[in-house]
């Protein structure tokens, strides 16, 4: 039986004082990520190892610039999704406050090192099972606004990019449910 958001949502309330885990803070963010890190294994460098759980606590950012928004294709070096557009994509895999780990992962995949000029806001948490890939994937919506066009570097998990207005997100081949990230960030 696979674990849903709602067992670990009944798990959280009991342990914790968490009345609504969906409505983030930091508290609760990191309340999710430490049940996690107490049930499943590790890698030797000390982040969870989702490979073979059923259940992933994921974020995807959406880099916003004036009207448009940052759209990446993965590479077929990745595990899953192999030639699908997406937006900032990574495994909520240690137990560091939700900002830093947004930061880790623009740094890792974009090579972009400063947010001074940006404003973060993030979106409602929503639970999604994709029957492809037999996984359910826990899903933290972030929007990062930038005030100034950033620089933005590949790494290995992408082949390319492009800015796009948020209601084009249809003319793109893109990873399950990305519209309903736009669409609780507010951008459709």
């Amino acid at each position: 039986m696979k674990p849903s958001l709602m067992l670990w949502l009944k798990i959280l309330r009991s342990i914790s004082n968490i009345s609504n885990p969906l409505k983030m803070t930091n508290k609760n963010f990191l309340t999710i990520i430490e049940t996690f890190s107490k049930t499943l294994p590790h890698f030797p460098d000390g982040r969870i190892n989702y490979r073979n759980s059923k259940t992933a606590p994921v974020i995807n950012v959406v880099l916003k610039y004036k009207d448009k928004v940052l759209l990446l294709k993965r590479s077929d070096k990745v595990n899953s999704y192999k030639g699908k557009w997406n937006t900032i994509g990574g495994y909520l895999d240690g137990v560091v406050p939700l900002r830093k780990k947004v930061e880790e992962e623009l740094k890792e995949e974009l090579k972009i090192t400063s947010l001074k000029d940006a404003k973060i806001s993030y979106g409602e948490v929503y639970e999604f099972h994709d029957n492809e890939i037999g996984k359910t994937w826990i899903i933290f919506p972030v929007l990062v606004e930038f005030a100034r066009m950033p620089a933005v570097k590949l790494d290995w998990e992408h082949t390319e990019y492009k800015w796009i207005k948020p209601g084009e997100i249809g003319k793109f081949d893109c990873v399950p449910r990305i519209e309903k990230i736009f669409k609780y960030l507010g951008l459709l």
